[in-house]
């Protein structure tokens, strides 16, 4: 016997039930999940901080970043943490992810200072991949750093001809103390001797091989004069075939190039003071 079909408003009423059942299901079920999820036992309880650490601890770190951290186990934003983290100072950078069951597990990677950066006045350094960042210089661990100027952006690039430098020095016994690239491309350096080397401009393959080439026959000159590096004052290496030399008591440049340095140092010192800068400055007055 075959059975008849159900009436159209049956099946309907069926139909309806059936979707009211699977909402209520899943209110239910979004209910539940929101309260779990806002349930104290998923909060963030402990945050492990991994790394070489030498400016930080994981106690002062847990205590200045753990406020700016919002949500639980799994509602918290890991990339708004690890930013909490990397504004901290000396940390360069941070990685963030979740330790089961209620814990943040935090690879800190530290910055190291190699030099300073700018102005004396101020607070900036470089560190040894060449990134320019500010911090407590209180807090340095290291004495005696040298300082490194450049156009904005040009710090890896002052960094890596510090590099290329300070090995060539090293055989006078004498150390760079400071290393200038100005905005014009013409590297000034100082030793830590107080001695300022005009290194000129060109390509860092060009301005080594001036150096190298100095460095060979100052030796010479020292010993003729019976002086040692200290008593180097001041060297320009700009010419295209010499060089002027300064040393300490010592007259060693010759009329002309004397002539010549005397015009160099003038057109220098009236660029200068035409620069927009200066002129800005002036206008202020």
């Amino acid at each position: 016997m075959r059975e008849l079909p159900a009436p159209l408003d049956v099946r309907l009423m069926n139909v309806t039930a059936s979707f009211m059942f699977g909402g209520a299901c899943i209110l239910v079920l979004v209910l539940v999940v929101g309260w779990a999820l806002r349930h104290p036992v998923f909060s963030i309880a402990r945050i492990v901080v991994e790394g070489e650490l030498v400016h930080n601890n994981a106690v002062t770190l847990r205590a200045n970043v753990a406020p700016h951290l919002a949500g639980n186990f799994f509602t918290i934003d890991l990339g708004q943490a690890q930013e909490a983290f990397e504004q901290v100072p000396w940390v360069r950078k941070a990685q963030v992810r979740r330790a089961y069951p209620n814990s943040l597990r935090v690879l800190l990677h530290e910055h190291v200072a190699q030099a300073y950066w700018g102005e004396a006045s101020g607070a900036a350094m470089v560190n040894t991949l060449g990134e320019v960042f500010e911090a407590n210089l209180g807090e340095l661990e290291r004495e005696g750093m040298p300082r490194l100027d450049g156009p904005q952006g040009s710090a890896p690039q002052v960094l890596r001809m510090f590099y290329a430098l300070e090995p060539l020095f090293a055989s006078l016994e004498l150390s760079v103390d400071a290393l200038t690239l100005r905005d014009r491309g013409s590297w000034l350096l100082v030793l830590d001797n107080d001695a300022r080397i005009e290194l000129g401009s060109g390509t860092p393959e060009q301005v080594l091989q001036r150096t190298q080439r100095w460095l060979r026959t100052v030796r010479t000159v020292l010993q003729q004069y019976q002086r040692s590096a200290n008593a180097i004052e001041y060297a320009d290496l700009r010419y295209a075939d010499g060089y002027a030399l300064r040393l300490r008591g010592v007259n060693t440049i010759s009329p002309a190039a004397a002539q010549a340095l005397a015009q160099r140092q003038a057109a220098a010192a009236k660029n200068a003071a035409n620069s927009p800068k200066n002129r800005t400055a002036e206008g202020r007055h």
